[in-house]
């Protein structure tokens, strides 16, 4: 509260009457054409928080391969990208604006889409580097004495490390009042490539010519 008694915006953001929320899709392919499931998160920036990671966390399925005689277990995206990513949208966010935050889940990422680009005078290469300038800075010492943020510009180098030599590589994408983060799911490939080595049956085309071709020979 200011001294004259009136709530500030960050008490307006940590509480119930929040104005802000996220939104939340799951998708059907790897387009925005068919919704499977919607969501919108209200409320306190916190109940935001948990509801949307338990949104992610419950739709993060587990992929199993095996080598020789042990099971290898992979979620579909590491839990500390998800994490990061999902911390970085509510702390980094303009909030002079009203349009919502958006979490979009395909078969093959998850997009986390803020307003807000990136602090004037600070570049993508920057932020790559562990550059922290916070546009929120008292909302960040909330999350900071909470132990959910460390505030020393490690988050995105948290989320390429959880990556590392899987082969693919979050990307992240800019433009003046909007910031994008996609995360590439992990298990897409290996699913696919399993489906390819399954056995399969002949087709009921294939099976009547290697019939005619039977007879043929005969």
């Amino acid at each position: 509260m200011t001294h004259d008694g009136v709530y500030t915006n960050l008490g307006l953001l940590l509480s119930d009457q929040c104005v802000h929320t996220i939104k939340a899709a799951v998708f059907q392919g790897t387009t925005q054409n068919e919704f499977k499931d919607r969501r919108e998160f209200s409320g306190s920036l916190f109940r935001q928080m948990r509801e949307a990671y338990d949104y992610i966390d419950f739709r993060n399925q587990i992929h199993s391969s095996f080598q020789k005689l042990r099971r290898i277990d992979q979620r579909d995206y590491p839990e500390t990208a998800v994490r990061e990513a999902l911390l970085n949208l509510l702390v980094h966010r303009e909030y002079s604006f009203r349009a919502s935050t958006f979490i979009s889940l395909y078969t093959d990422r998850i997009e986390f889409t803020s307003i807000g680009g990136l602090v004037s005078g600070v570049t993508l290469k920057d932020v790559m580097m562990g550059i922290s300038v916070c546009r929120n800075a008292r909302l960040a010492n909330v999350f900071y004495r909470l132990e959910l943020i460390e505030a020393y510009g490690t988050g995105m180098i948290k989320i390429m490390e959880a990556y590392a030599g899987s082969g693919k590589k979050p990307k992240i994408e800019t433009s003046d009042n909007a910031f994008k983060l996609i995360l590439p799911n992990l298990n897409v490939y290996a699913e696919q490539e399993e489906q390819d080595a399954a056995p399969r049956g002949n087709s009921l085309e294939e099976e009547a010519e290697i019939r005619i071709i039977a007879l043929q020979s005969k």
